[in-house]
């Protein structure tokens, strides 16, 4: 059992069916974890030492190392079986989208400590710590993940399993598909009575079956 069908397995019984039909959005959602924990790791890493007063500095950087993140887990794991891009035109999207989807984040944050004022001294630490939490991780991950779901299977990875549709097409034109086409046309030819130029190669000669006449030694 893979580890998405892992964890589709512990959801709750009536979201179970649902989250069993879209495989790539359980495994986004994994990866968003994942990306999440790193994000916040080094957000609050930075606003309580060296950014301690340049909140939205520290949110930019931990953003950008996590989508970074994020980029080689969906790639390899969430969308494997998508492509059709080649990889720099891939790269490009997705880091382009990407940011749009950190600036939706960071949109909470920033009405949250310009607009509404939840600093310190306006507010103790503790609120001000809550709040940048909400803002910047409920509400604003939420916006992100919703937009950047949409666009990377709209635009980053839009043709799904296009990797094999590719290595079909390439097999097709090997030495062992020429093979099974021409095998097919010997066998039609075959069942039609159609002899092709292939199969009278292939028909051996039998003795007393030679249609030029015979020379009698005796004569």
């Amino acid at each position: 059992m893979s580890f998405a069908d892992a964890t589709i397995a512990r959801l709750p019984r009536p979201i179970r069916p649902f989250a069993e039909r879209h495989h790539e959005l359980i495994k986004f959602a994994i990866v968003g974890a994942t990306t999440f924990v790193i994000d916040s790791a080094i957000f609050y890493t930075l606003k309580l030492t060296i950014l301690e007063p340049k909140p939205v500095t520290a949110k930019v950087i931990s953003g950008i190392v996590a989508v970074i993140a994020s980029y080689v887990l969906n790639r390899e794991w969430s969308f494997r079986n998508r492509g059709g891009r080649e990889r720099h035109h891939e790269a490009l999207l997705f880091f382009g989208f990407s940011g749009v989807g950190v600036l939706l984040s960071m949109a909470p944050l920033w009405f949250s400590s310009y607009v509404l004022e939840l600093r310190v001294p306006h507010v103790s630490l503790t609120i001000e710590n809550i709040s940048d939490f909400l803002a910047a991780y409920v509400i604003g991950n939420l916006l992100q993940m919703a937009f950047r779901f949409w666009a990377f299977r709209r635009w980053v990875f839009p043709d799904e399993l296009s990797g094999d549709h590719e290595r079909a097409l390439e097999s097709s034109l090997t030495a062992g598909g020429l093979a099974e086409a021409l095998e097919d046309e010997y066998e039609s030819g075959s069942e039609t009575g159609n002899v092709t130029p292939l199969r009278r190669r292939r028909i051996p000669r039998q003795l007393g079956d030679s249609s030029e006449p015979r020379v009698s030694k005796t004569s």
